[in-house]
């Protein structure tokens, strides 16, 4: 049985540091036309608890790019929590 190969990105931090992140999920929501973003630092993923990071993205001409923004308000932030809660739930099945 083969492992699916997850999707890997590398995000910059403030600093200008190349970080690379194993991408748990990404989603649209129809309602606003955004999408967004979940990933994991790859040297934290086998970690008993890791640290998620979720971004609001766009697609760029250049399909290998994205660009990332912060979420900022609380609707947004309460909206990746409960698809991250919804898609862990479906896992531990």
């Amino acid at each position: 049985m083969a492992l699916e190969e997850k999707e890997r990105i590398i995000i910059p931090d403030d600093n200008g540091e190349e970080h690379l992140f194993e991408v748990l999920f990404t989603f649209d929501v129809d309602d606003t036309g955004s999408s967004y973003i979940a990933v994991v630092p790859v040297d934290q993923k086998d970690d008993e608890e890791v640290e998620v990071f979720a971004f609001r993205y766009e697609d760029q001409a250049n399909e290998d790019d994205l660009s990332l923004f912060h979420i900022e308000t609380d609707e947004e932030w309460e909206m990746v929590e409960e698809m991250l809660n919804t898609l862990t739930e479906e896992e531990a099945d």
